[in-house]
């Protein structure tokens, strides 16, 4: 959800797209937080993704990238693991890390599912 300066203000996922928004827009039942943040909506923006995990994992990166104001900020602060094969060194290493830097290694992920990643590998 994005405001009149296309600021986006809200980061959600839904199946349901149409009953989702729907909901925001009910008059019962709504905290004053939630009338303020509809009240500032001016527009929606929407991505389609394959499945659940990765809309889990954008919705994660969104909001760690965007800090929405209504979002919750995930304050634990941890992210999805990838896959680095360090290509700057005289010997290529893998890695494990939760932290992609541009520093011209190759990066695969992220991953939701840590033993997936370990099975398929």
């Amino acid at each position: 959800m994005k405001d009149k300066n296309d600021k986006i203000i809200y980061v959600g996922k839904a199946i349901s797209l149409k009953n989702r928004v729907r909901q925001y827009f009910r008059k019962n039942n709504k905290t004053a937080r939630i009338e303020k943040m509809v009240s500032l909506i001016d527009h929606f923006e929407y991505i389609v993704v394959d499945n659940e995990a990765e809309a889990l994992i954008l919705e994660c990166n969104l909001i760690k990238k965007n800090r929405p104001k209504f979002n919750v900020l995930l304050k634990d602060d941890k992210s999805y693991p990838y896959i680095k094969v360090a290509l700057k060194e005289e010997y290529p290493n893998i890695y494990i890390t939760r932290k992609y830097i541009k520093d011209g290694s190759k990066y695969f992920g992220p991953y939701a599912n840590p033993r997936k990643r370990k099975r398929n590998g």
